[in-house]
């Protein structure tokens, strides 16, 4: 069964854009757990647009699933990462400018750096994930760099402006999942799946796991977030 990390940064968005302490992202996440979800994930940016170093840990205390946090692949974040010990860290690439992640890591461009990561997180006890395109090199330097879980980038598929385009990008996110699988990494997969195209997705038998933030929060504001979490998720099953 795949199952459905719910990301609650855009809670956290609404609350810094007045500078309030509403809407609570642990209220977020305590709502989500109940209405199905499988784990809680939040990206810790270096320049805390949304989540904060506050909310990790309250989150690390009080989830009752899984902590999947995101993160920039620094030292400083690393560190963070050791401190708090969450369930699971997924490592991003990250640019100041950028509106969302724009698109996967280049393990394979920096093969050192990325072991060491994975090293580092793995020596506490964390689960590491590494974000990348849904690209065979990539996967290959993931495998090598010893990470157990690969998230594979679904952007270039949700953004696609066409149907040949967009069974395109689906036949590569399937052919990256199946490479991932056949080099014994576990597979997720995520970024800009909403109601409307998640399900060819969730139908990849190989992946395990999707994570689903926007598309959530922007869906709550007119049925609430326990409803849109229940509509994801029965989404997620009607798809296998």
């Amino acid at each position: 069964m795949i199952l459905l990390g719910v990301n609650i940064d855009h809670v956290a968005t609404l609350r810094q854009a007045r500078g309030t302490e509403y809407p609570s992202p642990l209220e977020a996440a305590r709502v989500a757990e109940d209405a199905g979800a499988d784990y809680i994930t939040l990206h810790l940016r270096e320049d805390r647009r949304h989540i904060q170093d506050r909310d990790v840990i309250a989150l690390r205390k009080a989830l009752r699933t899984r902590m999947n946090l995101e993160a920039a692949v620094t030292s400083q974040m690393i560190a963070f990462a050791r401190r708090v010990r969450p369930h699971d860290v997924c490592l991003v690439p990250e640019r100041r400018a950028e509106l969302t992640t724009e698109g996967g890591l280049d393990v394979a461009g920096a093969p050192t750096r990325m072991a060491r990561a994975c090293r580092e997180l793995a020596a506490a006890g964390i689960r590491v994930s590494l974000f990348i395109d849904p690209d065979l090199r990539q996967v290959d330097a993931a495998a090598r760099a010893g990470a157990p879980v690969v998230e594979l980038h679904t952007g270039a598929f949700a953004e696609a402006r066409n149907e040949r385009a967009r069974q395109r990008e689906l036949a590569r996110i399937r052919a990256a999942a199946e490479h991932a699988a056949e080099s014994g990494l576990l597979i997720n997969a995520g970024h800009g799946l909403n109601y409307d195209n998640v399900k060819p997705v969730a139908a990849i038998a190989r992946i395990g796991e999707l994570n689903i933030g926007h598309a959530i929060v922007a869906r709550a504001v007119f049925v609430g977030l326990g409803e849109a979490v229940r509509e994801m998720k029965a989404l997620l099953g009607s798809a296998r």
